[in-house]
């Protein structure tokens, strides 16, 4: 009959509880370097990712608003002109084209406004990978200490 504080043996005469090893400071480190290190390399590929993203969303729109620009611009010329022409039939001629470039000044002026507007709203920071990047470092701190 066994006791209440006796263990347990096998057939072998060996305790059932086997002694659970630690890992040595040495392979601590080296595990949490191979972590770090791999956290860093899918650090730089998120932000890579969403820079060309970004680039490529800005480089499309900048194309289109060229190309637009071209040609707003030759059919702005061509619109003035006649403006200008048409008006000249109840003003003088200088005073016509004046009156239109005074037309065109303002409506440039709205258009660079707006613009400027839109381009504050560009942000090239890749906002997801800032933020990962410091919960990163706070891991990692907590990690070596």
């Amino acid at each position: 009959m066994m006791a209440a504080n006796d263990v347990s043996t096998t057939s072998a005469g060996r305790a059932d509880a086997q002694p659970t090893v630690e890992p040595s400071l040495t392979e601590l480190l080296a595990a949490t370097t191979r972590d770090l290190s791999e956290l860093m390399r899918s650090e730089v590929e998120l932000a890579k990712v969403e820079v060309k993203d970004e680039i490529r969303i800005a480089s499309r729109a900048g194309a289109m608003m060229g190309a637009g620009g071209v040609f707003a611009y030759l059919a702005l010329t061509l619109l003035a002109f006649a403006a200008a022409w048409g008006l000249s039939e109840i003003v003088p001629e200088g005073v016509a084209f004046l009156i239109v470039a005074v037309v065109v000044g303002a409506i440039a002026a709205v258009c660079i406004l707006a613009g400027r507007k839109r381009l504050e709203e560009f942000n090239p920071v890749p906002e997801q990978t800032v933020v990962t990047l410091q919960e990163d470092v706070q891991w990692a701190k907590q990690q070596l200490s």
